[in-house]
């Protein structure tokens, strides 16, 4: 069964391997970056299809189906549970987007082997003067593509316990932002007006509060709380609605259940998504003023106004998506968005640390890769 998912994983890479080397790009490991950055947001997207169409235990075990490779081998056990519990977790439908997600999650596991090796391989014929090519980052990646996946068999062997599930959605965009600061390790970027730089703890902070938020989106979807508050702007016909925090934000417990193993009130539910709404005010308030901050600066307009198209965009799939009753495209879209967000604001943050105090780059290398020839040109 290892081998039958391992040769899986593999295909997977082996697409994105294709698509690299048949680039017109000559610097192929920069190439390879960026296309594993993109099948990471596909996966990302994938996984809240996963978890909005409830296949998240479609396959009850990890890290096959029932002991098996792919739910075909499996389809005598599934069809066995689909008819003991018709409307439960367990369908052919929801093996195969679970597992289809697995085979994703693996391939990404597979490329980013492939960006460490060729990382280090740089990194020692350049005699460990390209910063670009540290394998710093690229280790990093490694290990935390290493935990992602701990936390994908804790979610299926625990149940869906929503932190676990709020925490491997967390860190899957952890892991698209590095892969995004990598990519953009490896690209020769315009010039950037040295007063970029004091926008570098306001992109800081507005990262920090985006993690925050989808989080707090994380916890909504974990705990079905997206229709506790079906009307919009006001929850239940009020500003502030009757809630319970104490119960809606007890991290440790089981899905649907409070810490004692009662049912989880909705009172508790209402609390979580009103929490999700109030705080996107906040977001809101401190993305669009960084963006329209960096709007006046050479170097950072084209994404800053990426942001404020993605935090606009956003809004309107948010406000849509309660008032049309979470359909389910929409509700996948705005997860696909906060990933954008994260992608445009972690491009921000490393654009606001390019310009030396002379507005200058940083880093004067240009590399070729066709002849793994390092040459220095001035900046």
């Amino acid at each position: 069964m290892l081998f039958q998912l391992a040769s899986k994983g593999l295909f997977v890479a082996l697409l994105a391997f294709v698509i690299v080397w048949s680039s017109r790009d000559p610097n192929k490991y920069r190439k390879l970056v960026w296309v594993t950055m993109f099948l990471t947001f596909d996966v990302i997207m994938f996984g809240a299809f996963t978890r909005l169409t409830d296949s998240g235990l479609g396959c009850p075990d990890w890290p096959g189906c029932y002991g098996h490779a792919n739910p075909l081998q499996a389809l005598e056990h599934i069809r066995a549970a689909e008819a003991l519990m018709p409307d439960g977790p367990v369908t052919v439908m929801k093996a195969w987007v679970e597992m289809i997600h697995r085979y994703l999650a693996m391939g990404i596991g597979v490329l980013i082997i492939a960006i460490v090796v060729i990382a280090w391989r740089f990194w020692l014929q350049s005699g460990r003067t390209l910063t670009r090519f540290s394998p710093r980052y690229p280790m990093l990646l490694l290990f935390f593509v290493c935990v992602q996946g701990a936390f994908g068999a804790w979610t299926v062997t625990m149940k869906l316990q929503p932190i676990i599930v709020t925490i491997h959605l967390l860190l899957g965009m952890a892991l698209l932002g590095m892969l995004t600061w990598v990519g953009a390790r490896q690209k020769d970027h315009p010039f950037v007006d040295a007063r970029a730089l004091t926008l570098r703890r306001p992109a800081l902070i507005a990262l920090v509060l985006l993690s925050v938020q989808i989080a707090l989106g994380g916890w909504v979807s974990t705990n079905y709380a997206a229709l506790a508050c079906s009307d919009f702007p006001l929850c239940h016909g009020a500003l502030v609605p009757q809630m319970d925090f104490e119960h809606g934000f007890t991290l440790w417990r089981e899905l649907g259940k409070t810490a004692g193993g009662d049912y989880l009130p909705f009172d508790a539910l209402t609390a979580i998504h009103w929490t999700h709404r109030m705080f996107a005010l906040v977001v809101v308030a401190v993305l669009g003023w960084t963006a329209w901050k960096a709007l006046s600066i050479p170097g950072l307009r084209t994404t800053a106004r990426g942001v404020l198209a993605a935090l606009v965009l956003q809004i309107v799939i948010g406000i849509a998506t309660v008032s049309l009753k979470w359909p389910l495209a929409l509700a996948v879209a705005h997860n696909g968005c906060a990933a954008l967000l994260v992608l445009l604001l972690v491009m921000l943050n490393y654009k606001a640390r390019i310009p030396s105090p002379s507005g200058q780059n940083r880093e004067p290398y240009q590399i070729d890769l066709r002849s793994s020839a390092a040459s220095k040109d001035k900046a």
